[in-house]
């Protein structure tokens, strides 16, 4: 099949989509309004409350939401052929991606910018709430482990992409004080500097690497997790405009410009897709994802169809900085469809390989052998690029050759291949630090909000003091596992915990929308809801029993286990709480009502003793 139908195909589904599905979302069901107050002015700190025009935010959020799972796992799913991703990537960004970014992004701008734990806390009560909080802190350690693997993985004994990437740390504070300071609010001009540094970053990397300075950043993987965690905590404690925001902003000009270069040079050069439509793993037995298609399918492609992980972005960094609730739709709904192309465009970069070089790269050289397949084109290109490709599994390398790939076709730049090829490398690491640095202060956020209902001399401590040691706390517990684990063992993990959280979301989603006294839409979350809790806790519980306990892997097997039980707690609690809510008549619950815009639709605790008041039994 031509690539280029794919892409024509995807643009049309997704933008059809947007203007349907997203204006139906944003102003029939979540009531979007221009003139309701919101934290980023109401809280402003200057520090996390700070007002952002959409542009920088939309840069933000997306490089925020887009990281390792719209480029790794659409490419490790291409081990099932490429029509089971293109048709859940589509499907689920539309129905399930998008509509759970953005009614998380919109309860938490109405929540005061508060956790998806806090708003499960003021819509449930204090025991979901805390059960919330475990969760989300379990499954962020562990997502954030798993976002970290595809960078040391591609960084690890690369002197020209740690240099490149590292590159951009400082570019982006400088761009950061440039635009505070030097010339405030100059966008554009601020854009066009911070690209032109870090393309100055891929253009020096070779000659770095040459020099004396590249025995210096030649790190091995457990060195580069090291580094990879130190970067984290710097991001989540210094104040978020100095370095977070515009490296966020300056990363997602380069990923789309790369996206659209790809787009563009797939639709000049219309290369074939290589890979079948479906292949023999469909039922299992593939050297790269575990299981048959279903469940695995839906766990491996994540955030390129539904990520959990956006629930943090959504209720963590960006409700802090929005400026005007109408721009919830092209920032919650928008970046979700804008992440499924990314995704759509990786599958087909790992599609048109040819089928051999694929499994070459992606699996290691002793299962390679018992595939019975003859690499075709991986020794040239491994010439080009200057780089043994082979048995690099991961997804980011193939990602980068299947780039490579395309443009190799065009004569000019076929001299260039190793700085494509390393370009392509620092492309999809920044996609990567992008979530990690979000994650890890989100994963700051959430910590202070468990410590601070649980110790009053905690949050008494100066907020300097709390940014540093909250920082530190939950680097320390994502860096471990990091640290100690491999692809084989937390990308799995990853995947599973990851939807486990659109789980949870998803159920405080139907929560805040029956609240909302919206139960005639309340099918957009509960169906969703429905489809990622069998797959998921099907996918987790195989896991456990077909993967972990066969390899001895029992921590993991364990922290599945745990996990598995606190969603089904928040699951149990959260259906209580919908009949509760059910029971009760529109003037009763008008009765207890909180003003919606600006604060909490009502307290659970005001809900419960009204309706005990009336002599109801909850």
């Amino acid at each position: 099949m031509n690539s280029i139908v794919i892409v024509i195909i995807s643009v049309l589904f997704l933008a059809i989509g947007y203007g349907i599905y997203g204006r139906f979302m944003a102003y029939k069901v979540l009531m979007l309004n221009k003139d309701n107050p919101v934290p980023s002015v109401t809280l402003k700190d200057g520090h996390d409350y700070v007002p952002t025009n959409k542009v920088v935010l939309m840069g933000h959020h997306f490089a925020a939401i887009a990281g390792a799972g719209p480029l790794i796992g659409p490419v490790l799913a291409a081990q099932y052929g490429f029509l089971p991703g293109i048709l859940w990537i589509l499907v689920g960004s539309l129905f399930a991606g998008a509509v759970h970014d953005m009614i998380i992004l919109t309860a938490s701008v109405r929540y005061k910018g508060k956790s998806i734990a806090e708003i499960a806390r003021d819509l449930v009560g204090e025991r979901l709430g805390l059960i919330t909080s475990l969760a989300v802190i379990s499954i962020l350690i562990v997502s954030m482990a798993g976002l970290g693997i595809p960078v040391v993985n591609a960084l690890k004994n690369s002197p020209w992409g740690t240099f490149t990437v590292g590159f951009t740390i400082p570019v982006a504070i400088f761009i950061g004080i440039y635009l505070k300071y030097i010339r405030p609010d100059k966008i554009l001009e601020g854009t066009v500097i911070g690209v032109l540094l870090v393309l100055l970053g891929v253009v020096l990397g070779p000659v770095v690497q040459n020099s004396f300075l590249g025995s210096y950043l030649d790190f091995d993987q457990k060195q580069m997790s090291l580094l990879l965690a130190v970067y984290g905590f710097l991001a989540a404690a210094l104040p978020v405009w100095l370095l977070l925001l515009p490296r966020d902003y300056l990363s997602t000009y380069m990923k789309l410009g790369v996206i659209g270069a790809l787009a563009l040079g797939i639709i000049i050069i219309q290369p074939d897709i290589n890979m079948p439509a479906v292949t023999q793993f469909v039922n299992g037995g593939g050297p790269i994802v575990p299981g048959k298609v279903f469940p695995f399918l839906f766990i491996s492609i994540a955030c390129g169809a539904l990520s959990g992980f956006h629930s943090l972005i959504s209720s963590g960094t960006t409700p802090k900085l929005i400026k005007n609730e109408k721009d919830i739709l092209p920032i919650g709904f928008g970046a979700m469809l804008l992440e499924a192309f990314v995704a759509i465009m990786a599958l087909l970069a790992a599609t048109v390989l040819p089928t051999s070089d694929y499994f070459a790269i992606n699996s290691v050289p002793e299962v390679f052998d018992k595939l019975h397949m003859v690499p075709q084109d991986l020794p040239q290109l491994s010439a080009m690029v200057g780089e043994d490709l082979a048995g690099r599994p991961g997804g980011s390398v193939s990602l980068a050759v299947g780039m490579t790939y395309v443009f190799q076709s065009v004569p000019w730049l076929k001299s260039m291949m190793g700085y494509w090829y390393h370009f392509c490398i620092m492309f999809e690491a920044l996609f990567i630090l992008t979530t990690i640095d979000s994650g890890t202060r989100i994963g700051r956020y959430l910590l202070q909000d468990l410590f601070r209902q649980n110790s009053r001399e905690m949050s008494k401590k100066r907020s300097w003091f709390n940014a540093i040691f909250f920082s530190g706390l939950i680097t320390l517990f994502w860096g471990y596992l990091l640290y100690t684990g491999d692809i084989s063992t937390i990308w799995p993990l990853f995947g599973t915990a990851n939807q486990m959280l659109a789980i949870i979301a998803f159920a405080i989603g139907t929560t805040y929308l029956l609240r909302s006294k919206q139960n005639k839409y309340v099918w957009v979350t509960v169906i969703p809801l429905c489809f990622v809790t069998v797959v998921t806790l099907s996918a987790a519980l195989m896991n456990i029993f077909q993967n972990y306990l066969p390899k001895g892997l029992y921590s993991l097997a364990i922290i599945s286990a745990i996990l598995i039980l606190l969603v089904c707690l928040v699951l149990i609690e959260s259906i209580i709480n919908w009949r509760r809510i059910t029971k009760m008549s529109t003037n009763e619950l008008s009765s207890v009502e909180i003003e919606l815009i600006g604060e909490p639709v009502m307290s659970y605790n005001n809900l419960k003793n009204d309706v005990r008041s009336k002599d109801r039994i909850l």
